[in-house]
């Protein structure tokens, strides 16, 4: 006989389990503590078994039966109830571990064990993290295109155009290590490209003119902010390696007596160690400097804690005071005008200048019969570049009576 709403509501519990027939085997357990719990008795490859449907009244008598009705849909097309309930479950909760969130830790752990450099995963992460509130919960292997495309239009509309390509891109590194750990099979972020605004290629700001580059030199000089400040912006000048690369320098990565400073590849953008060649003018400044921070493991640790270093905006921030916009030079600038005038000069091999400027050969092969680096044309291109920014500070001064 079939059950009503009145029935289950009124069934009291007793010493034992009591179960009650809805018929076509579903029935309802009321349990000793009052629980009532849905089950369905059925017969399957001549087995008796059972199916755990829920628990009243979250689950009501309708429910109940519509659940009893898809059991015996599943039993005609020769599937186990119970079974292809516990493969959905067990499914469900793959999914769970396999959301763009899970997938996108594992990624930035592989990139760690890599060894990139912390500022990069920081990077990597915050961009990531822009597309969390949208993708993070979803599991990975259902993410479509143009659920990729709404994360990415939001940051369009802001304005970041660069900044959209970039995730876009760091999107697609997640799906493809996901694909090859076969959690997902497809990268939705391949057929966006083209799908996005391109944004106008924007050189970063440089000074390359020669008695312009002399001001310049000659306003450093002059900078009335802290010593080491002034010191850091002589060596970007007299070094033009990176702006990041010179204010996490360690004083353990300098040897003054050789005039050597190796930055590990840790540090370094192409995860190559690289070496710099100190002219004397630049030994002067390090031991300087090294009589004011020379106790610290830090060039230029932070004013406010020793153990890290100045801010990114430090450099650039000083060469605000010294009056020069953004539009005008930054710190990366350094090494665009030594690029172009030791280029200009033509006194040395433009790989040279490639190799201290720590780019990467492209061609496989030529990079191969490149191994001495052009050492030695390096040792005496930087004593050169030394007395160039000497000659072009004493230009400037002359210029001005």
């Amino acid at each position: 006989m079939a059950l009503s709403d009145m029935q289950i509501r009124n069934a009291k519990p007793g010493a034992k389990i009591i179960k009650l027939s809805d018929g076509g085997g579903l029935q309802l357990w009321v349990f000793p503590d009052g629980a009532r719990r849905w089950r369905l008795a059925y017969r399957f490859n001549d087995a008796q078994r059972t199916l755990a449907i829920g628990v009243y009244p979250a689950i009501g008598l309708k429910d109940a039966r519509e659940a009893r009705e898809t059991a015996k849909r599943l039993m005609a097309d020769g599937l186990d109830p119970a079974l292809t309930k516990k493969q959905a479950k067990a499914a469900k909760v793959a999914a769970s571990g396999n959301t763009f969130a899970a997938l996108a830790e594992e990624f930035l752990a592989k990139k760690r064990r890599e060894g990139k450099a912390e500022n990069t995963l920081g990077k990597l992460d915050w961009l990531l993290g822009l597309a969390m509130e949208e993708l993070g919960p979803r599991p990975i292997a259902e993410i479509t295109s143009p659920e990729v495309l709404v994360v990415l239009r939001r940051i369009e509309a802001r304005g970041q155009l660069e900044t959209a390509g970039r995730l876009r891109a760091n999107i697609g590194g997640v799906f493809r290590y996901a694909i090859a750990t076969g959690k997902a099979e497809n990268d939705p972020t391949f057929a966006l490209r083209g799908a996005l605004t391109v944004p106008k290629t924007k050189h970063r700001a440089a000074i390359v003119e020669p008695v312009a580059f002399g001001a310049l030199l000659r306003s450093i000089q002059d900078y009335e902010g802290t010593p080491e400040v002034r010191a850091a912006l002589k060596l970007m000048a007299l070094t033009f390696v990176r702006p990041g690369e010179l204010r996490n320098a360690l004083w353990s990565e300098f040897d003054l007596e050789a005039g050597l400073w190796i930055i590990p590849a840790g540090r370094m953008k192409m995860r190559r160690a690289h070496r710099v060649p100190l002219a004397p003018q630049a030994i002067a400044i390090l031991k300087e400097l090294r009589a004011i921070t020379g106790h610290r493991t830090l060039l230029f640790p932070s004013v406010r804690s020793a153990d890290r270093a100045m801010s990114e905006n430090t450099i650039n921030s000083a060469l605000r005071r010294l009056g020069y916009g953004k539009d005008d030079m930054t710190g990366h600038g350094f090494r665009a005008a030594a690029s172009s005038l030791l280029n200009e000069c033509g006194r040395w091999n433009a790989d040279a200048i490639e190799a201290q400027l720590a780019h990467i050969e492209s061609n496989k092969i030529r990079k191969a019969y490149a191994r001495a680096e052009y050492w030695e044309e390096r040792v005496k291109m930087m004593a050169y570049w030394a007395d160039r920014l000497d000659e072009m500070r004493r230009l400037f001064a002359e210029s001005c009576g």
